[in-house]
């Protein structure tokens, strides 16, 4: 990989790893559709940590509050909404990691399949459609039971597989579960905090046990610099377009790219 495509690559992850079109599927197709190296699941990880930085700097205050309730809760028993939240962001973890952990060959395998993820691109889109047909809610984050935060981490777990986007099936498991577009998004994105950190932890280690990081370390950092800044940004225009406006132009667009995508691959 040149250090052009890896930050066109590192663009294209964080400009899709929020906005609900799978960053995961769109690193796969189009690497494969331009002719270019399918990036490895190390250049993966890299480029997910620069939006994991984008979320930490974007939701700061957030991230603040809730570890410093979560601590008070765990010291001296605080039960405010904000300790609640940030344990149940914990509960909605749980199936995420635990499938990531024990089918994470099976996972990795589906990353040299075209024609796998742009199925899991139509799956996507009719997870955004469907979401779509609910009326709209308006709970908050802080209100969601125990078992619709587990309902939502079900659908993370899911969203491992590369096509079915995190944030698509996340914020679409939101709004079933009655939150409004914008709060289901801001769930979606203080959820994927721990996950992206694990996988991008791990995969770290991996390459600094192999050394592969130090050959290859200006690729990684311009991948991960584009990803951190295009990440932010994306962020910024979800928030923004779903106060006003619906899912369907993401649904259509993963349809469109779905079809393509196997229409070429068979």
């Amino acid at each position: 990989m040149e250090l052009w495509q890896a930050i066109a690559l590192g663009v294209l992850q964080g400009s899709t790893e929020f906005i609900p079109v799978s960053s995961s599927g769109h690193l796969v197709l189009i690497p494969w559709l331009l002719g270019w190296p399918i990036p490895p699941v190390t250049f993966d990880a890299m480029v997910h940590w620069g939006t994991l930085l984008a979320l930490l700097i974007y939701f700061w205050t957030d991230i603040s509050t809730l570890a410093v309730a979560w601590l008070k809760s765990v010291v001296i028993k605080y039960e405010g909404p904000k300790a609640y939240l940030a344990w149940l962001i914990i509960l909605a973890t749980i199936p995420a990691a635990a499938a990531g952990m024990l089918l994470e060959d099976f996972f990795e395998r589906l990353f040299a399949s075209p024609r796998a993820v742009s199925i899991a691109l139509l799956g996507t889109a009719l997870l955004l459609v469907g979401a779509e047909l609910r009326p709209q809610g308006r709970k908050k984050p802080e209100r969601l039971t125990w078992y619709e935060a587990l309902f939502i981490g079900a659908f993370q777990a899911i969203a491992i597989v590369p096509g079915i986007s995190r944030s698509g099936s996340t914020i679409a498991a939101g709004i079933i579960t009655g939150l409004g577009r914008s709060e289901a998004a801001r769930f979606s994105f203080l959820l994927s905090i721990p996950i992206i950190f694990g996988a991008g932890l791990k995969k770290a280690l991996d390459l600094i046990a192999s050394g592969a990081i130090w050959s290859n370390w200006g690729i990684m950092v311009g991948g991960f610099l584009a990803a951190f800044i295009s990440g932010y940004l994306s962020i910024a225009f979800l928030l923004a377009y779903l106060r006003r406006r619906r899912l369907y132009a993401f649904a259509l667009y993963c349809m469109a790219l779905g079809a393509l995508g196997l229409v070429l691959a068979l």
